[in-house]
């Protein structure tokens, strides 16, 4: 469910999605903030985002699935270990009916961390 309000925060995302799935979002949110728990919970494009030295992920619940987006080089970067999943560029498709990878989606997001830290390194930082 996509609201047109202007959200604040993840809670604020997860109260307004079907009763049936808040859990299961919840769980995901807890995913991914143990896998950086320096991160900052935030909204981007209507989304639940965690952003550390840039944005790590986001994620958002669909009809028939929940998108979780690593970006590009996230996804890549898992290629082999995704091969159940439906991808696009920068999205994995998390089926609604099946349970969440944990050591996938905490593989994914420190990867994401490593990548968002290696370009402050560089001088890169947005």
């Amino acid at each position: 469910m996509k609201s047109k309000i202007a959200l604040s925060s993840i809670d604020e995302y997860i109260a307004l999605q079907p009763e049936a799935m808040r859990e299961k979002l919840h769980r995901l949110r807890e995913i991914i903030k143990s896998a950086a728990p320096e991160a900052e919970e935030v909204i981007s494009y209507m989304m639940p985002a965690f952003k550390f030295n840039g944005i790590l992920v986001y994620f958002a619940l669909f009809k028939s699935h929940i998108g979780f987006f690593p970006t590009a080089s996230g996804v890549k970067e898992f290629e082999e270990r995704l091969l159940k999943y439906e991808t696009s560029k920068g999205t994995i498709r998390l089926p609604l009916d099946k349970p969440l990878p944990v050591k996938l989606i905490k593989d994914i997001v420190r990867f994401r961390v490593k990548e968002n830290l290696s370009k402050k390194g560089n001088g890169k930082q947005k």
